[in-house]
């Protein structure tokens, strides 16, 4: 029964033993996760985000974005999607979204702007570049 007893004992005095490192600050953990919560996307972030969201409001994929800008409410993208593949591959039908996120990176509205031939140009302005 000692045996028993020293056992208990020996956890005991373990337990009391810990380091600070193993000892947990739960208010410390909380407002360290509240911080990473509340950390902004950055640019990168945000263009990924924007692509996935636009995909799966439209089911197209978005092949580039062409404009990128942070705004005070959010972010504002041009973004080029294939609306319509076609051969040759210059026939095919694209279009330009112009869309808005919020500062967090969710998409709050989006909206076509231009569709146009892949294989064509824009007409230049006159005495513009």
């Amino acid at each position: 029964m000692s045996n028993t007893k020293n056992s208990e004992e020996s956890h005991g005095s373990q337990k009391t033993q810990e380091s600070p490192e193993s000892r947990r600050n739960p208010k410390a953990e909380e407002a360290e996760e509240k911080t990473t919560s509340t950390k902004r996307p950055g640019p990168m972030q945000v263009l990924r985000q924007a692509r996935a969201q636009l995909a799966e409001l439209t089911g197209m994929e978005a092949e580039s974005v062409s404009s990128f800008e942070q705004t005070e409410e959010g972010w504002a993208l041009e973004v080029e999607v294939l609306e319509l593949e076609r051969v040759p591959d210059t026939m095919s039908l694209m279009a330009s979204y112009q869309v808005e996120l919020d500062l967090d990176g969710e998409l709050t509205g989006y909206r076509r702007v231009r569709r146009y031939e892949r294989g064509r140009a824009d007409a230049r302005r006159p005495g513009g570049r």
